[in-house]
């Protein structure tokens, strides 16, 4: 038995993986940060050379001290067999640990904190967009690992257009928000489609649909190569520390923002919500009428969408202002929400064998799009 972690967005530390009904492991810390949660790591056993499979118990001993113990609660970690199809495995929580189970079918498999959503993929994703007759992909500049940052622009500006932004995966073990991506970017680019028909007679599209390669493919939880949270990296990004911030916001400045959507996903709710930009000293009542315009949208297109739970707000004033939503709504004035999905499953419409997953993700992405189609003539 061997269980290996070098591959693009692995994490894991084996303690000892002697024994299959006991097998003890770590997640690592994000490089230079206390963070972690995300874990990814493939298990290569034997159940071919006997005549029982056998059941293994894997224990990740580090998870009571992990940056979201509350995630852990009614959570059921992800396993493939062919690094496509990901299905919920039995998962517990005792307070200290987290113990996966599973009776492998075949020898290799791997178990993910969520679907993984690959490098490979990532690139696969813009270069399929670049095709498209309305779709530019333009490098704004390099991370500290040399990675691209890399944004696709969709459609063709003109007088009274509206500037729509979307980012994703600024923390990259959020890869929910990747898929989400996908699919709203697979209806804004079909031809046949006409709500992205409508939408980009009216607007122009950026999307980054992903701030942070670096932490993907190190396998980080939460921050960039140097440890940098980039969700709290906005008021004063830098170079040195969070050149994706940096690099987005020029951009931002140069194209102007009516529309901002920062795509995440939430360790704890088991719903999907938004959050908006309340506490800024900026936010006036046409903020107000435009969130809860979009709310109600939201809650008419889809039964995955609610509006109950979510994030305390902030009081006037009090907002953060090196929170991506929050200095861009502030900044641009504009109508600016987090997006959150959850890890564990949307307990309004519970799927009780693959929870919240990639392919709902990416729904979830589609009916967003023919949300901001409802919103886009109320932009300004």
């Amino acid at each position: 038995m061997q269980i290996s972690d070098n591959f693009d967005s692995g994490n894991i530390r084996v303690i000892d993986a002697s024994d299959a009904s006991n097998i003890q492991l770590e997640i690592k810390h994000d490089n230079e940060s206390d963070f972690y949660q995300w874990f990814h790591f493939k298990l290569q056993t034997d159940v071919t050379s006997t005549n029982e499979r056998q059941k293994h118990v894997i224990h990740l001993t580090n998870a009571g001290k992990a940056a979201y113990v509350e995630g852990w609660d009614d959570y059921q970690a992800v396993a493939s067999y062919d690094r496509e199809q990901w299905f919920r495995v039995p998962t517990t929580y005792d307070g200290e640990k987290l113990t996966i189970t599973l009776t492998p079918e075949y020898d290799s498999v791997y178990f993910a904190y969520f679907s993984p959503y690959s490098y490979d993929r990532h690139q696969d994703l813009l270069h399929n967009a670049q095709m498209h007759l309305d779709c530019q992909l333009q490098v704004l500049g390099q991370t500290l690992d040399g990675r691209d940052m890399s944004l696709l622009k969709i459609g063709e500006e003109g007088e009274g257009k509206r500037a729509i932004w979307l980012t994703a995966r600024q923390h990259p073990g959020e890869t929910m928000a990747e898929w989400f991506i996908e699919g709203l970017l697979d209806r804004l680019l079909d031809e046949d489609d006409g709500v992205a028909r409508a939408l980009l007679n009216k607007a122009v599209f950026y999307i980054v649909p992903n701030m942070n390669p670096d932490g993907s493919v190190r396998g980080h939880l939460r921050t960039n190569a140097v440890g940098a949270n980039l969700n709290r990296e906005w008021l004063e990004p830098t170079m040195d520390r969070s050149p994706e911030v940096y690099l987005v916001r020029e951009k931002m400045l140069e194209t102007g923002v009516d529309m901002f959507l920062d795509v995440h996903g939430d360790e704890a709710l088991p719903v999907n919500f938004v959050a908006g930009c309340e506490g800024v000293v900026n936010y006036n009542e046409r903020h107000k009428a435009l969130e809860d315009k979009f709310k109600a949208i939201l809650l008419s297109l889809t039964p995955e969408f609610q509006d109950e739970r979510g994030y305390d707000k902030d009081e006037p004033g009090k907002a953060n202002p090196t929170v991506g939503t929050n200095w861009v709504g502030n900044q641009f004035k504009c109508l600016a929400y987090t997006i959150e999905m959850p890890f564990k499953d949307n307990d309004l419409l519970p799927d009780y064998s693959m929870g919240w997953s990639d392919v709902r993700s990416s729904l979830l992405g589609r009916d967003f799009l023919a949300g901001v189609n409802h919103m886009v003539d109320d932009l300004r």
